[in-house]
This record gives C-alpha cells, structure tokens and sequence, in this order.
C-alpha cells in the first residue's frame, strides 16, 4: 500500500512550510508526498466567481494566482522529499505546468480528477507513461469518461499487470526510491474519488476500487476528501487498494483552499496507523490459508466501531456512478472548452481565443474539449462574452 499525503497548495508559497508539511508526512508514516504546480491560466477563466475563504471572498482566479510559483520551488521540494526518504509526486494542470514537471523528473505525475477530459494534457501525458508513473483520479467521472482517458493514456501499449512496479531508478528519475528503499509506482495507477469537499463517507462507494480493477486491469486506490481519517482508507485497503492519497495540513483553521478538509498531523498518522494494522490482519489471513477470510474479518472490526449502516453505505454497489455530492460539478468542476476574450459576431476564432478551462462557478459551461481544433477558424454567428462556454450555436454552419 502506498499511502500519499496530499500537499497540494497548503504551503502557501513558503519553502520553509512546504518542508514543514513533507516532515509531517514522512513523521506520519506517508510513502509520498503530492503537490500541485499552478498557473492559474491552465485551470480557469479570470470571470469564474468568488471563493469564501476564512478572510472573506476572493476571486478564485486571484487566489491560483497567488500560488503560482518557478521551478526552483519544486525542484527544492522533491530533494527535500528524498532526503526524507518520501517520493514526490505533483499535479500539472496544462501543458506549460506538465513540460516544466516532467523536467524534473518527478516519481510520479499525478492527474487530478477534473482534468479526466483535458484531452490535450492526457495526450501530452501519454508520452511519459512507462517513464514516469502516472496516478490518475477519477472523481466527478463516468466510467466512460475514464475509459477514453485511460485509451489515451495508454494508447497501444498493453495495459499493467495490476501491481508490478516500473524497474528501479534512482531518486528523481521514473521509479525512485521511497521510504524504505522499495521500488516507486506502477505505470499507471487509478484512483476512485469523490469531487466533494468534504465527500460524504456513506457514498464514497468503495467497493468500485474493485471495479476498476477488474475493468482497465490496473491498480487501484483510492482518494478520499472525506472527513474521518479511519474508515474510507481501511475499507479500501480491505478490497485489495494498492493506493490511498489523503489531504495533509497543518491546520485547518488556515485558509488552504483544500485545509478544510485535510488531515492534521495526528490524524493523518493515526490514517497511516489504521492502515498498516489492516494490512496484518491481511497478511495473518494470508498465512493462516484464509485471505478470503480478510475482508470479512476487517469489515466487521469497522462495524464494532462505526455501526453496520455506516459500513455498508460507504462500501456501496460497485457500480461506478456519480456520487450525490458531485453531481451538481459534473460539466463544471472538469473541463469545457471557453472564450478568452469578448468576441463578436462575424469574427473568426483563432488561436488562443478559446481555451480547456474548468467553469467552476458562475460561467456556463461549454462543449468538450475534443472539438478545441474543430472550432479554431469558425466564424461566430453571434456576439460572445469573455468566460462564455462555447456553444454549438455559436459557430452553427459556420465552421471551415
């Protein structure tokens, strides 16, 4: 099992809280740590809307601008991260963030749920898989949505093998060493999510961490924004879940734009803790001739604690559908194509003038990315506004 502490952006443009978080993680017992590197121009419209942060509204487009930071950051990061005996992974947003990653050779490129249809960042992303190990969420997601970014991802390269580990490098190449000295990652590795901050925990549905891998044949995991720092994590190490990604923060009472629904240190080691006796009990299974024993034996340990309801919620059908508290981001939270400037009619559209945006908040969302070259040199057939999501009827019978 590797368990990642998910960074993200809760250091705030601070080198020394950065440091400060990858030494809780590796206290806590992580395999990895997760950052995210921001250009607020690959993730939104400057028009989306407003956050509600603990100092009052801020245009969500200025706070990703606030956390933008050089290469130098990152590189100061992921040494940092070795020296702690921790792999470094990291999210790119688009293909400017993804190129300046890639070059320094991170242990793992991880692929955030809503960029399941950034299809020009996953074909980009394709051109590392077997060099860097690739993590791909999948939250706010049909399994449809997954599959064609799986296809893309892989291409015509036949898929894992389910758990083998890409051949040892050193620190900082495709397969680095983590904690312990043990080989990275696998090739691909796909995370069931919920795009839900918090995810409720009774419809987390963990069971689809066997679903998927039964389905695209790879390792599974899962990354959870719920609440409990026990429950989600040892369920999905209970059904065979190779991975577990997990907010970290220092505190909560910050104002992170994900620190409300990270774990403070204490909690995430007592994670990490719950984690590592499951995997006894499983082992002790394993060596008694019983494995298919396991699961049962763990999920009736969650009942003495949580109540047989809870577990069974949280452990859902399998069937892998929008969770209640994501449906509402469908179409939003991912990606659409929209309009960077005011346009009016009779103008063509050029380079530039549209973009693979999340709508977020107050925007409409537009069509799918994979029409993004279709519509470049249409001519509009009404007046746009800057922001707009891009709309058949905008370029109806008035494509090249």
């Amino acid at each position: 099992m590797t368990v990642i502490a998910e960074i993200g952006t809760a250091h705030a443009g601070s080198l020394d809280k950065a440091f400060a978080l990858i030494d809780a993680a590796a206290d806590g017992g992580a395999d990895c740590v997760k950052f995210q590197w921001v250009y607020a121009d690959e993730i939104l419209h400057p028009d989306t809307g407003f956050v509600t942060l603990p100092g009052g509204a801020v245009r969500l487009y200025d706070r990703f601008r606030s956390l933008e930071l050089d290469s130098s950051f990152f590189a100061s990061c992921l040494d940092y991260a070795h020296k702690k005996g921790l792999l470094f992974a990291c999210s790119p947003f688009g293909l400017r963030s993804l190129q300046e990653l890639a070059a320094l050779r991170p242990d793992a490129i991880k692929i955030a749920s809503p960029e399941v249809n950034h299809y020009p960042l996953l074909e980009a992303c394709a051109a590392y898989y077997g060099k860097i190990p690739i993590i791909l969420s999948s939250g706010v997601s049909r399994l449809g949505d997954i599959e064609r970014a799986v296809d893309l991802l892989e291409g015509d390269r036949p898929r894992s093998d389910g758990g083998a580990a890409v051949a040892a490098a050193p620190a900082g190449e495709a397969g680095g060493q983590g904690a312990g000295g043990q080989n990275a990652l696998p090739p691909l590795t796909l995370l069931h999510c919920i795009t839900s901050y918090p995810a409720p925990e009774t419809e987390y549905n963990v069971r689809c961490v066997e679903t998927l891998r039964r389905v695209f044949g790879v390792p599974t995991g899962i990354s959870d924004h719920s609440l409990d720092p026990v429950l989600i994590p040892v369920l999905t190490t209970a059904l065979g879940g190779q991975m577990i990604e997990k907010h970290i923060t220092l505190s909560r009472k910050t104002d992170g734009l994900d620190d409300p629904v990270a774990l403070e240190p204490e909690q995430f080691a007592q994670m990490v803790q719950a984690v590592r006796q499951t995997q006894a009990v499983i082992r002790k299974c394993e060596k008694d001739g019983c494995p298919q024993a396991a699961p049962s034996e763990i999920f009736r340990q969650m009942a003495d604690q949580y109540g047989k309801d809870m577990v069974a919620a949280a452990l859902g059908s399998g069937v892998k559908r929008l969770a209640a508290s994501e449906r509402a981001n469908y179409g939003r939270t991912n990606r659409s194509l929209h309009y960077m400037r005011a346009m009016k009619k009779g103008e063509r559209i050029g380079e530039g003038d549209v973009s693979v945006l999340r709508t977020e908040k107050v925007l409409t969302p537009g069509i799918s990315p994979e029409y993004a070259r279709l519509v470049t040199g249409c001519v509009l057939t009404r007046d746009v506004a800057a922001g707009a999501g891009v709309d058949w009827e905008d370029v109806l019978s008035r494509c090249p």
